[in-house]
């Protein structure tokens, strides 16, 4: 049997939420984007943008998240600047938990959505 390395480690991600119309704006107002509602599937859904067939992408749905900032963490691409991302964070209900972090893809703060979900902002 041959091992295939998969083009991505993860393929899909679902961003748990309690009010789906305040998270909608919320990381809609964060991201700065349009974020698609959906009905096709088992629960009603608002999906990310993404580029083509083959992009990661993922959707809020109504769900319980985790305790406050213990669950998992979803890195999100958002518009440069980051601080700006940061402050819509604030301005639209949730928290910035960490200083900006530079690695050698680029720049990322935690924080955390309404629901307390755990996010990244990330930028190039």
């Amino acid at each position: 049997m041959s091992k295939v390395t998969p083009e991505n480690a993860a393929v899909w991600f679902e961003i748990p939420v309690s009010d789906m119309k305040r998270a909608k704006s919320f990381y809609e107002a964060v991201l700065e984007t349009a974020l698609k509602d959906e009905n096709g599937g088992p629960n009603p859904m608002a999906m990310f943008p993404a580029g083509g067939n083959g992009a990661v992408a993922g959707h809020l749905y109504p769900g319980k998240s985790a305790a406050s900032g213990s669950g998992n963490t979803i890195h999100l691409a958002t518009p440069a600047p980051l601080e700006d991302a940061m402050e819509r964070v604030t301005k639209n209900g949730g928290k910035v938990v960490s200083p900006v972090v530079t690695i050698p893809a680029g720049r990322f703060a935690y924080c955390l959505d309404p629901d307390g979900n755990s996010i990244g902002l990330f930028t190039r």
